[in-house]
């Protein structure tokens, strides 16, 4: 069994804001993927499937953000669960909008949701960071993540994002424990959000038998 949580706060007044991109990515990976439906277990609400051969217990917490780790850690000792077998989906200050990071164990930058669930469960488990960016101010923060994404930002990226991580999250569940390719996942993701441009076309080759124009000087 593989523990994916996303972050966010519960209730309709909360759905739309940036700090709820967890609860957002979940809900596509779980329809996508034809989990099963929505449970009250663990003080939230889980879903199991499965993905890359793994059973999967999808989860959002419902004890506000600042005790994600209640829920999480409630569930993670349940499971009998290793960190390393505990995927957390949410927002990232520090990241560009629509940019994602995935790293396995490090500090929670301040982020109170991740703070909880160190204090559950302890430092090794994996962060999937997907970039909200910053308002420039850190005394904006708060109004940052608690309003709602742009409308602007759902059609230049969040629909994209929130798809290709449901599309390609299989990439990082293969393998087992730390053996996990996020390299290759961020990668796809990447692409999907940001596709780099097209090549230029090659220059045509003269077809057999012509002869090309002469060069003219000015």
């Amino acid at each position: 069994m593989l523990l994916l949580a996303g972050l966010g706060n519960p209730g309709p007044g909360h759905a739309n804001q940036r700090h709820n991109i967890g609860f957002m990515a979940v809900d596509e990976i779980v329809r996508r993927h034809g989990f099963g439906p929505w449970r009250a277990r663990f003080q939230g609400l889980a879903s199991e499937g499965l993905i890359a051969g793994h059973k999967v217990l999808a989860l959002k917490p419902l004890t506000y953000m600042n005790n994600s780790g209640h829920s999480v850690g409630e569930a993670a000792r349940f499971f009998k669960l290793k960190p390393q077998d505990v995927f957390i989906v949410h927002d990232e200050l520090d990241l560009k909008p629509g940019k994602i990071k995935v790293k396995l164990g490090g500090g929670h930058s301040g982020h109170n949701g991740l703070r909880s669930i160190d204090s559950a469960i302890g430092k090794e488990y994996w962060r999937i960071r997907l970039g909200i960016g910053h308002p420039g101010d850190k005394d904006k923060v708060l109004g940052w993540v608690l309003n709602d994404f742009a409308k602007i930002e759902q059609k230049d990226w969040l629909v994209a994002l929130l798809d290709a991580v449901a599309a390609h999250i299989d990439i990082l569940l293969r393998g087992d424990g730390p053996d996990r390719d996020e390299g290759h996942f961020m990668s796809k993701v990447s692409h999907a959000v940001f596709p780099p441009p097209p090549s230029p076309p090659k220059p045509s080759k003269p077809e057999a038998g012509t002869v090309p124009p002469p060069e003219t000087k000015d």
